[in-house]
């Protein structure tokens, strides 16, 4: 019944980890599974946000006249056709839904095709839509050739 303590738990050479380097390992693996748990109860990582998806045709066989047109949204709330230059989009070149179209004849510019998610001003004209979107994603791009 009374046994003595090198009986009990052996010798320091039967001893598989010293008390010392037990105590950090639980110490580590306690730390370790909190912090897992309060990721998934605090839903970190649940705010990553996708880049915005939609498809468009580019029609640019006469490059003197470009239509684009919307054929499907994906994820974004629009795609907005932009001057390449300062990113801002042109007048009527803001696209909210499947089937619109818009043709662009100005000539000797180059645009940008953008797709983004959040809300454009009712005239966004003056402002990058990078500025004004949640988020944003190039879907392509075309150039206008003048007369």
């Amino acid at each position: 019944m009374f046994e003595t303590v090198t009986q009990r738990f052996g010798d320091e050479d039967e001893r598989a980890v010293s008390p010392v380097i037990g105590v950090i390992l639980m110490v580590a693996i306690t730390v370790i599974l909190a912090a897992v748990i309060a990721t998934f109860v605090l839903g970190i990582g649940d705010d990553v946000q996708q880049d915005p998806q939609a498809g468009v045709n580019i029609d640019d066989a006469d490059q003197s006249e470009v239509e684009v047109s919307l054929t499907s949204l994906g994820n974004a709330d629009g795609v907005a056709i932009v001057d390449a230059n300062d990113g801002e989009p042109i007048d009527d070149g803001v696209l909210t839904s499947t089937g619109m179209a818009e043709t662009v004849e100005n000539g000797d510019k180059s645009y940008t095709v953008v797709a983004y998610i959040g809300e454009l001003d009712d005239e966004p004209k003056g402002e990058p839509v990078d500025d004004q979107a949640t988020a944003t994603a190039t879907i392509g791009d075309f150039e206008v050739d003048g007369d």
